[in-house]
């Protein structure tokens, strides 16, 4: 399962309204205390790539990380894109809990 929100289509023909459209990721990236998390960036597709049209837009990720989280949803809030999997991504603290970290 691959979804692209109606909200999230919208920033991206806005981002791409003076540019050639090129293939967007999801890829995981460290959250910090958090833990992973998926994030978005412009990039080209590779051999171990899914890849997805939606609405006018093509994304890859790549097939083992597809296979765990299992679909992806996109979507655009007040503070840019949010990137969620079907399966949560396990790993990170849940928040953070002391003055070291994150920015406290």
């Amino acid at each position: 399962m691959f979804t692209l929100t109606d909200n999230a289509k919208k920033e991206f023909d806005a981002f791409f309204t003076d540019k050639e459209k090129s293939p967007v990721r999801v890829f995981m990236t460290s959250g910090g205390c958090s833990g992973p998390r998926l994030a978005l960036a412009l990039d080209e597709t590779r051999d171990n790539d899914q890849t997805f049209d939606a609405q006018g837009f093509q994304f890859c990720i790549d097939k083992d990380l597809f296979t765990q989280v299992q679909g992806v949803t996109i979507d655009a809030g007040y503070m840019g894109f949010i990137v969620e999997s079907v399966v949560p991504l396990e790993g990170g603290e849940g928040g953070c809990s002391s003055c070291a970290g994150c920015g406290g």
